[in-house]
């Protein structure tokens, strides 16, 4: 027999050492390791990392393998793999029930179990008592079942399995937007239960989706019914809300150590270096100590000052942990490994010294890593006071396998047994490496042949619909429905993928299904429901925005390519050109730049080559059945039995069922239901007939666009006659006419009882010819009469409804914004993503507010809510003022729009109130238009989607713009047009300038507080205010509540500082590190009292500095102060206090009452300028607050300057407790 060779020699050490701590636990029927002799449960976390080492001992024997018992060795390893992780997936298979609620749900009660009974697989503990929602572990288990798959491990057996994982990819793709326990099993560090969103989560639930995409779980030996596929959209959104989120870890955790495992080994999730240095660098500075690192700040698990008999936590308890924490050894485990994969030895050889010298070594020789170090109960006191300073003792499991496992999988890696590629079989270690400059490819269609002529007329060369024949174009929904088939399986009760909307990276590639190309349009485009879609300056921004997001994002093999369609809607009104903003917009994106990304146009057959493909071969092999016509060439009968027809009698064929409701507004959880009056899809050999049915389909459907999908005039159906008198749309117009009288008295019709004649009403209906009457008029009857009233105007089936679809219909063609919203409002019509936009903000950590302050008006949203619920607190919010509902939803779009592609736009903002930024929005038009405000709020409802957004991005950047109205305002039937542009310190001419603050003296403002509801009625149309006072309100005109606004001066910068101060407040802008300033002043007193509520300093004794949990504290307190400027100057009174934290003075005494600093400043201020001769009417105060308005409008530096007055009283305020001498108040 041959020696041993020296590696053979350590290799079996390593072996003896797997086997005496972990192998040895494991159970001969499950394959499962319990967590100890104590905890005999196996949490899914844990044997997937207590694995690893075993796994990477394998690979070292088949590598290193000196005589065949090495590859025997090797192989009975493998397979303690394989059944370790099959029995994982055996207890997960137990609970699939769960895993299909979960998909809709995202309920802590409906999550998979975190552990499972070591012998049986079975659950152990109740849903509900454990913290089980951890999607880190779940998603740990699919990583490595892929890395593993990819080494060549077979852990998935059967097709059912296949869809197992197919449907656990689900359960974890929008992990960005759930709220878990995290990998302590605690969520919220008090310990409470409280979950929240968690970065170590979303990290390795990126990992697990990428890592899985386009696998084969059957490795070589699969074919294509054994591939899985994540969505790219998915992964992306994971990614941005990890880049927004770190170096925080949570909520409540402003850094914790855990979160090594998603920047390094074994998720490398994050591909900016700069974010992962500085995570880590926040790490070793914050938590490591002289035995490991502590997992969090205030961490109390196992400390002397936790009490055992008590699970939760009291908040100012947490203080008594800090600079007690245990340490984890556990964390040095990642750090060697991080140094071996970014290959920095002396960070690996620092660290296994570290760990060597506390590592515990028994009588066999074998060391082992305990699961932490906790400070001794008699020397508590000690470590307080010089931290890091005790001698710790060990406790908990030891060895902790975990951390066991990764020491020998880091030892195998540095002493050579194993190449880093080889337990990275996946390539997750280069996601760092800078990837190359992305050209998006973008590809403009015709939706009609004359479309085609019109452009070529402007020089732009463009194919038809019909002409990029075989490559089929449909609408992003349809790659929804196809993808909600993806990993169906009723024997199993698993319904797919949830019905969700495919984002542009999804709709960015080429499809292969069944044969046949298929190219998607993006989605913002297919908009059926809401009016955004109507405005194509709109359509134009979102392709740029779409496109800049693909340029930054895109990560897959191969160009993106955006299908453009140019459609009806995008013509002017007589149809005989392109709109001009469409067509400046495809003029640009010929010249290769378009949204500062690289652009390359063409025609969609040329880019075949250069394009990302996806195959969707999971609808090939279920069922008959082919989404391409039964062609030529595939007439033979495939070997495989696929059959390419379809039998429109086979029940059983489930593609049937799908294309028979691919067009229809299924509702996305029943998509078993199928809209009535369908024809049957029949499978016929020629296009044309293929053609008719869709079209008839999408008829019966009332689809958008229905041209979209096939070019051919014939099927085009007329236009439903509008039930209601209305003038051509080529006739001038006057839209809001105030001149045209209903009646000769100007009133509402009457009965002999004076009440309404709705009969005359009706007749009235009929004769006007003024859209805003109509609209008028059928508001009257819906708050009377109800929606389905029927008012006869045509003979039977006259509803209030649809006489109202109509008017809409007729407004989205004049392009009628301030009718359009208020119809939308009345119908109830709601954004398709508003519940996308709104977990978009929050999963950015930003909380959202509705409604206009205080509360309880305004509603806080902070975790995700259904669809129907958020439209229901919205127009709670709203006090059912339809405007406000309307605009409302159409902020959050635009907000989370802003957020995805400019992120930093909103740092240091925890909190958007979007009543608050449309109440600036309004009041910024009435300053700049010299209007009142319910002027101001025509305008803003009268304001283009695309005006809308633009104004709403100027407020959020902070820079200084102006507003004008526009040459157009006069056209006919358009609202008034406004035009917004930036002002530059260069190029505005003083008058431009002036033009933002300057107002006319003469100017009737609206007088009242910021928190009173106006409601203002427009009778020039109907002479509502003459019978039942308030009881019609006429909610079109509804004006949003502006506050009063200062007398205008000859200076033209009057006004700047107070609008920079309402902007701010409004925005919750607050200067960088203001929060962690605010957390160093509490420690130096009993609490800030903010205009009676206050924030007391045991806040502090809970939460860390850089905690957002603090900042939202801290937000919310000052957002009890309805004023936005006011709470500016608060800000600002505090900023002032701040500077005291860095004087050496114990206590700057109990509670600090900040609003009377702001008024000592205000009264000194006052005095100032009555001394210097200002007259009483510049002096004027604001009733509300008592605050001169002129100190509202300071600068806040120089002689006169509200921060040279705000420390002149703090300075008075605080006096009794400065050291004597050392302050003087000049």
């Amino acid at each position: 027999m041959r020696s041993r060779s020296n590696s053979g020699v350590k290799l079996d050490n390593y072996a003896r050492m797997v086997q005496q701590t972990i192998l040895r636990h494991q159970d001969p029927v499950t394959g499962l390791l319990p967590g100890s002799a104590e905890q005999p449960h196996s949490w899914v976390r844990d044997n997937v990392y207590c694995v690893l080492s075993v796994w990477a001992l394998s690979l070292a024997y088949r590598k290193n393998a000196d005589r065949d018992e090495d590859k025997a060795k090797a192989y009975e390893l493998e397979q303690s793999v394989v059944k370790l992780m099959r029995g994982i997936l055996q207890g997960i298979m137990r609970q699939l029930d769960k895993v299909e609620k979960f998909k809709y749900s995202r309920s802590t009660s409906d999550s998979l179990h975190a552990k499972y009974n070591t012998r049986t697989c079975a659950p152990v503990v109740g849903d509900d008592e454990w913290g089980h929602l951890q999607v880190d572990a779940t998603s740990l288990f699919l990583l490595f079942l892929a890395q593993m798959t990819a080494s060549g491990l077979h852990i998935v057996y059967t097709q059912d399995e296949v869809d197992v994982v197919q449907n656990l990819m689900f359960y974890i793709e929008a992990a960005y937007k759930v709220a878990d326990y995290g990998m302590w099993e605690r969520g919220d560090k008090t310990n409470q239960g409280i979950t929240e969103i968690n970065a170590s989560s979303i990290g390795m639930a990126k990992a697990a989706l990428e890592a899985l995409d386009d696998l084969n779980l059957f490795g070589a030996k699969g074919g294509p019914g054994s591939v899985v596929h994540a969505l790219a959209d998915d992964i992306q959104h994971c990614q941005s809300i990890l880049t927004s989120m770190l170096p925080r870890a949570s909520m409540s955790k402003e850094v914790d150590a855990g979160v090594l495992a998603i920047i390094s080994y074994p998720a490398f999730a994050v591909d900016d270096i700069s974010i992962v240095n500085a995570t880590k660098e926040e790490i070793i500075s914050k938590l490591q100590g002289r035995y490991g690192c502590c997992r969090f700040l205030r961490d109390g698990h196992k400390t002397p000052k936790e009490d055992p008999n008590r699970l939760y936590y009291e908040s100012a308890e947490l203080k008594l942990f800090e600079n007690i924490e245990c340490e984890w050894p556990l964390f040095w485990t990642y750090l060697i490994l991080d140094g071996i994969f970014i290959n920095s030895p002396e960070q690996v050889q620092e660290y296994q010294e570290a760990l060597e010298g506390i590592m515990i070594k028994q009588k066999d020789g074998i060391r082992l890593l305990p699961e932490l170090y906790s400070v001794p109960p008699d020397k508590v006191e000690e470590e307080y006071r010089n931290p890091h300073s005790v001698e710790r003792v060990p406790l908990g499991k030891c060895p902790l396998k975990w951390g066991q496992s990764l020491y020998i999988l880091g030892n195998l890696l540095s002493e050579g047994f194993l190449a880093p590629g080889e337990i990275d079989p996946l390539n997750r270690r280069f996601s760092t490496i800078p990837k190359p400059d992305v050209v998006v490819q973008v590809s403009v269609l015709a939706e009609t042949e004359e479309i085609k002529e019109l452009l070529l007329k402007s020089g732009i060369d463009v194919e038809t619909v019909a002409d990029i024949h075989p490559i089929h174009v449909q609408p992003s929904r349809v790659l929804s429905h196809i993808y909600a088939r993806l990993g169906r399986n009723p024997r199993l009760g698993l319904t797919g993928r949830p019905y969700r909307r495919i984002g542009v990276l999804g709709t960015s590639k080429f499809y292969t299904i069944r044969n046949t190309i298929f190219s998607f349009t993006p989605q913002f485009i297919d908009h059926q429901q809401f009016y955004l879609a109507l405005d194509n300056k709109m359509i134009v921004e979102m392709l740029r925005t779409e496109i800049a997001y693909l340029a930054s994002r895109w990560r897959m093999t191969g160009r993106p390519t955006v299908t453009f369609p140019i459609s009806q809607t995008m013509l002017t009104e007589d149809h005989t050109d392109l709109d001009p903003a469409v067509l400046a917009t495809l003029r640009k994106l010929q010249d290769g730049y378009y949204g500062g990304a690289r652009i390359q146009t063409g025609k969609l057959s040329e880019f075949l080559t250069t394009s990302c493909f996806a195959n969707l071969s999971f609808l090939d092999g279920k069922g008959s059945g082919s989404m391409s016509r039964r062609d030529e060439e595939y007439d033979e009968g495939d070997g495989d039995g696929y059959v390419h027809e379809l039998r429109y009698d086979d029940e059983a064929d489930d593609l049937a069922q799908y294309l028979d409701h691919l067009l229809a507004h299924a509702a996305p959880k029943k998509p078993k239901q199928q809209a009535r009056g369908l024809g049957r899809f029949k499978a016929v050999a020629t296009k044309t007939k293929e053609m008719v049915s869709l079209m008839n389909k999408a008829q019966h459907l009332d689809v958008h666009n229905v041209n979209m999908y096939l070019p051919n005039k014939l099927f085009r159906s007329p236009q439903p006659s509008l039930n209601l008198n209305l003038p051509d749309s080529s006739a001038p117009q006057e839209a809001r006419a105030p001149e045209v009288t209903l009646t000769p008295e100007s009133g509402v019709p009457r009965e002999a009882g004076g009440g309404v004649d709705y009969e005359a009403l009706v007749q009235l209906l009929k004769d006007t010819q003024s859209l805003q009457d109509q609209a008028d008029i059928l508001y009257i009857l819906f708050k009377d009469k109800g929606m389905d009233w029927d008012t006869r105007l045509h003979g039977k089936g006259s509803t209030v409804r649809s006489l109202l679809s109509d008017l809409n219909e007729k407004a989205g063609e004049l392009k009628h914004w301030s009718l359009i919203r208020m119809i939308s409002g009345m119908l109830k019509k709601k954004v398709e993503e508003l519940d996308s936009a709104c977990s978009d903000l929050l999963a950015h950590q930003k909380h959202l507010t509705v409604g206009l302050p205080p509360e309880p008006r305004e509603k806080t949203i902070s975790a995700p809510i259904p669809p129907d619920q958020l439209a229901a607190l919205i127009d709670e919010a709203s006090d059912n003022n339809i405007s406000v509902a309307i605009l409302t939803q159409e902020i959050m779009v635009y907000l989370a729009m802003s957020i995805r592609t400019q992120p930093s736009l909103f740092s240091e903002m925890f909190r958007l109130r979007i009543g608050l930024i449309i109440q600036v929005m309004a009041t910024e038009l009435a300053q700049s238009l010299n209007c009142s405000g319910e002027e101001a709020t025509e305008s803003l409802m009268s304001l283009g989607p695309s005006e809308l957004k633009n104004l709403l991005h100027h407020i959020l950047s902070g820079k200084e713009f102006g507003v004008q109205r526009s040459v157009r305002e006069l056209d006919a039937g358009v609202s008034p047009a406004i035009s917004i542009h930036h002002l530059g310190n260069v190029g505005a001419t003083k008058s431009e300038r002036a033009g933002i603050s300057k107002l006319k003296s003469d100017m009737k403002m609206l007088d009242q507080s910021l928190t009173s509801t106006r409601k203002g009625v427009r009778s020039q149309s109907l002479d509502i205010e003459t019978f039942e006072s308030g009881r019609y309100r006429l909610q079109s005109i509804e004006s949003v509540d502006i506050p009063e606004y200062l007398p205008v001066a000859k200076d033209t910068r009057q006004g700047q500082w107070l609008r920079r101060r309402r902007l701010d407040g409004a925005l919750n802008r607050v200067p960088v590190g203001f929060y962690q300033k605010v957390w160093r002043i509490l420690q130096k007193c009993h609490g800030l009292s903010i205009e009676g509520f206050v924030l007391p300093s045991s806040t502090t004794r809970e939460m860390t500095p850089r905690e957002i949990k603090f900042s939202v504290h801290v937000e919310t307190v000052l957002n009890r102060v309805p004023q936005p400027e006011y709470r500016q100057l608060l800000v600002e009174a505090i900023l002032v206090l701040t500077m005291l934290a860095d004087v050496d003075i114990p206590s700057i005494g109990s509670i600090i009452h900040v609003e009377k600093i702001v008024h000592l400043a205000n009264d000194m201020f006052h005095k100032d300028q009555r001394d210097l001769g200002a007259e009483e009417h510049v002096l004027e105060r604001d009733p509300s607050t008592g605050v001169c308005r002129l100190l509202y409008d300071s600068a806040p530096s120089g002689r006169f300057g509200s921060m040279t007055y705000l420390t002149k009283a703090v300075a008075v305020y605080v006096q009794d407790f400065l050291p004597s001498g050392s302050c003087a108040v000049q």
